[in-house]
């Protein structure tokens, strides 16, 4: 074989390329529709924006001043395009703080990563791995018992199951701190240490889905015409497991991580303040509550790319390993 050859998984050809564009086109075109519902829906909450800013007692000379250098006071399509345009350029508006949005959006998002980083390295591997077993023992007990343990903890709010956990490992047992805020300067393991009990939290929510789905794959993979065929070929069940059945199984699963990938970095608003942290969902909550529309419209507008982002990742990586999703069989 030349050594020039390049493998067809990684090649890419015609089909991957008109399936990429496809993509990207329908990324651009979502994320515009975004833009548009999300300042639309924030310019229209009720209340003046300089008046809840600077309450009740403010003059309404400063409140007038307020509007005016947020720009609430001119037509909506104009302060659309004002903002869309500074989106073009990377800015991403002044919060009514008087605070570029980046500079407060920054570090919770960085934040909402090593969390989500966190979670990911202990639920994921723990999911996929409960929904092999359940699949190779369909129908048996340890099948039945990781199904509805998963079920269980998924019916479980996430502020139920985070005081449960607060309970027995902080407050029982005293091996990790209440809340997720730890000193500056402290080291990679300290920060683990305080972030492990929002993220068991967020295990608990999302093991049962993940594992559901690839005990799914699993079971549809090892029914298949192409296990079968491998059996009676006379490979040995672990190497059919781990050749044929693995790859096929766990593609449902890409899908549903991705998604889930989006939830952890901006949808951990009532884990992140039953923890105290300061995560991005944390601080669209309370641009909301304080009616910040462009710290709000920011930091909604930033947790929709990180959707796409993920979402468009897991769709190239799903094409490759499934060459039906390019060549348009599944779509």
């Amino acid at each position: 074989r030349s050594s020039t050859h390049r493998s067809p998984f990684f090649r890419l050809d015609a089909s991957m390329t008109r399936f990429l564009l496809k993509r990207l086109g329908l990324a651009f075109v979502t994320l515009f529709l975004l833009s548009v519902i999300v300042f639309a829906v924030s310019s229209i909450l009720p209340g003046n924006v300089g008046r809840s800013v600077l309450g009740p007692f403010a003059t309404q000379e400063s409140v007038d001043q307020l509007n005016e250098q947020l720009g609430t006071n001119r037509p909506i399509l104009t302060q659309y395009l004002d903002w869309a345009g500074g989106l073009l350029h990377g800015d991403l508006g002044v919060s009514s703080k008087q605070i570029p949005a980046w500079d407060l959006l920054g570090p919770a998002l960085s934040h909402s990563f090593e969390l989500a980083a966190v979670a990911f390295l202990i639920c994921v591997p723990l999911s996929i791995l409960g929904g092999i077993v359940a699949g190779l023992r369909y129908g048996k007990l340890t099948d039945k018992s990781i199904t509805i343990t998963g079920l269980s903890f998924a019916a479980m709010p996430e502020f139920v199951s985070g005081i449960l956990l607060i309970l027995v490992f902080s407050i029982w047992l005293h091996w990790l701190p209440v809340t997720a805020q730890w000193e500056d300067g402290a080291g990679l393991l300290t920060q683990v240490k305080f972030l492990l009990l929002p993220a068991m939290t967020l295990t608990l929510v999302l093991f049962g889905y993940i594992a559901r789905i690839t005990r799914a794959g699993m079971i549809e993979a090892l029914d298949s015409d192409y296990a079968r065929t491998a059996y009676l070929k006379g490979l040995k069940p672990s190497v059919v497991i781990r050749r044929h059945v693995l790859r096929n199984a766990l593609l449902p699963t890409i899908a549903v991580v991705a998604v889930q990938i989006g939830y952890l970095v901006g949808g951990l608003v009532v884990v992140e303040v039953l923890f105290n942290y300061r995560g991005i969902g944390t601080l669209i909550y309370e641009a909301a509550r304080g009616k910040d529309l462009p710290l709000l419209t920011a930091g909604v507008l930033v947790v929709g790319i990180v959707y796409l982002a993920v979402t468009l990742i897991a769709d190239i990586l799903y094409a490759l390993l499934n060459p039906r999703i390019r060549l348009g069989g599944i779509e």
